[in-house]
């Protein structure tokens, strides 16, 4: 099969994850209110999740060396659907609970595996590719969001619907394991030893990311509903215009990066991405903070898909190797996706405006850090456009 259709099949994924969150972040008001939940209540929940997603995200690595990462995304994605439908048409609190813990796992096992599949293309591409794999996310999050605003007077109850998608998406054609490859690792020849000083440098600048960009994505929303009293129909506009400047950036990212290097790519975000969330702490107005929203996903976007462009690069070796690095790489979310939204909520329990100078001041630590992504094109891999056996 020809590489473009898995990376149409990989795209279709990952705009379906972020489809599905951001279809989720953006009804944390209703959520909110539904449930009767205080800012720490809801802080809970989403440590909950990150906590879970950092397991599935574990279990992912595991089952990914004894079998086809395109089928534990097939699995993750199912448990997505499921634990997101649970969520918003749960009659009770305990299937509530049930849906954040199969949401979570899922959603640990696609991040993982939506990584693990993008950088194992991009090597056989051999040229940044992960940019636009992560604006397919935020494409999908931008439906999300759109769906919210429609669906704004809708029983919270029947948005559940949404929970369809990853269960069709679930049938794609992700891209295959070679034969050989698979072979050594069932017969443990696949070195796994990885230089993790540099890895680690990498994945600080991950955290930072993933700090700023679940702050943004899980409290934007309440951000406008509490704070700058923004109508109710238009909270998901939090995220909406965000998504939007994202997606132009990541969409561009591949072309960007390979013309500039990703040193000065990341400085400059930083410092626009600083500059976006001095305008939501200091915003009088909602549509003020909507513009410094906007401005902070138009900095902070590429920042993720050259963190696992860059991992991939330096664990080099076989895609096995490359894809147990990934998973364990893809923790680095987890610990960003705890500051940004349990940090977050907790220092803006009383002032949710305090909360969001938590990111507007670490994300100008990718200033030091961009010179650990480099600038060197990923390797390609000797491999036929064709490939074979069931990854």
């Amino acid at each position: 099969m020809p590489l473009s259709r898995h990376r149409l099949a990989i795209a279709a994924a990952f705009a379906t994850q972020g489809f599905v969150f951001i279809g989720l972040t953006t009804r944390l008001p209703e959520i909110k209110d539904r449930w009767d939940l205080s800012e720490l209540g809801i802080s809970g929940v989403l440590l909950a999740i990150v906590l879970l997603a950092g397991a599935g995200s574990v279990v992912a690595e595991r089952l990914a060396a004894r079998t086809a990462s395109a089928s534990v995304l097939r699995a993750g994605l199912v448990l997505v659907a499921v634990g997101a439908g649970l969520m918003l048409a749960a009659p009770v609190w305990a299937a509530y609970l049930a849906g954040v813990a199969v949401y979570g796992v899922g959603l640990g096992m696609v991040d993982a595996t939506t990584n693990m599949q993008a950088v194992a293309l991009e090597l056989r591409y051999g040229r940044p590719i992960l940019p636009s794999f992560h604006g397919a996310w935020t494409f999908g999050g931008l439906l999300g969001a759109a769906l919210t605003l429609a669906t704004a007077d809708v029983d919270l109850a029947w948005t559940a619907g949404l929970a369809v998608l990853p269960l069709i998406v679930a049938g794609a054609r992700f891209l295959p394991r070679d034969t050989e490859a698979a072979t050594a690792v069932a017969t443990g020849s696949t070195e796994i030893a990885v230089p993790w000083r540099p890895i680690l440098m990498v994945g600080l600048g991950m955290v930072v990311f993933y700090m700023v960009d679940t702050a943004a994505q899980t409290w934007g929303a309440v951000y406008l509903d509490e704070v700058v009293d923004a109508p109710s129909r238009f909270v998901a506009l939090a995220t909406l215009p965000y998504l939007v400047a994202s997606l132009a950036v990541r969409m561009a990212g591949d072309r960007v990066v390979l013309r500039y290097g990703a040193v000065p790519v990341l400085r400059v975000g930083a410092v626009v991405a600083c500059a976006g969330l001095v305008v939501v702490t200091a915003a009088p107005t909602w549509g003020v903070a909507v513009l410094g929203f906007t401005l902070t996903g138009a900095g902070i976007s590429v920042v993720a898909p050259l963190s696992f462009s860059a991992a991939a690069r330096i664990a080099g070796g076989s895609v096995e190797r490359v894809d147990a690095v990934i998973a364990r790489f893809n923790q680095f979310n987890y610990v960003g996706g705890l500051l940004g939204a349990v940090l977050t909520g907790v220092v803006g329990k009383d002032e949710l405006r305090y909360g969001f100078v938590v990111p507007m001041v670490l994300v100008l630590a990718l200033l030091p850090l961009a010179r650990w992504f480099g600038t060197g094109r990923p390797a390609a891999q000797t491999a036929s456009p064709e490939v074979s056996a069931e990854r």
